[in-house]
């Protein structure tokens, strides 16, 4: 019950900034089939029932995608997906995550964007 409630503080405590985000490591760099807006809108699709909205900004060739968290949705971003246009059709991808290290960490950004690569 100790081990729950400590991971349950873990996961509650503590703000990341996008910035910080930006400096951790990615939990995902992957490549897709898809432009960078057709990647954004499955993400954005398929995390609307488990997250508040995210944030698009546009980025030279790509976009950013930020994502609230999902416990406390005011307390700064849960995930942060950096998408780029490849040369040859496509993108590239990046996510990097808050607690990227817990692995009690809520794993619907993850999957969302796993289901995106290739997938509808």
């Amino acid at each position: 019950m100790k081990w729950m409630l400590a991971a349950w503080m873990l996961t509650l405590a503590g703000c990341a900034s996008v910035s910080d985000l930006e400096q951790s490591h990615e939990t995902m760099d992957v490549m897709s089939g898809k432009t960078p807006r057709e990647y954004a809108d499955c993400v954005k699709a398929r995390l609307a029932d488990s997250r508040g909205p995210l944030t698009e900004e546009k980025r030279g060739d790509g976009l950013r995608l930020i994502v609230p968290q999902k416990f406390s949705p005011g307390e700064g971003p849960g995930a942060l997906l950096d998408i780029s246009q490849r040369s040859n059709n496509g993108s590239s991808i990046k996510l990097h995550e808050r607690l990227s290290n817990f692995p009690l960490r809520p794993g619907d950004v993850r999957k969302a964007a796993t289901a995106c690569i290739s997938g509808d």
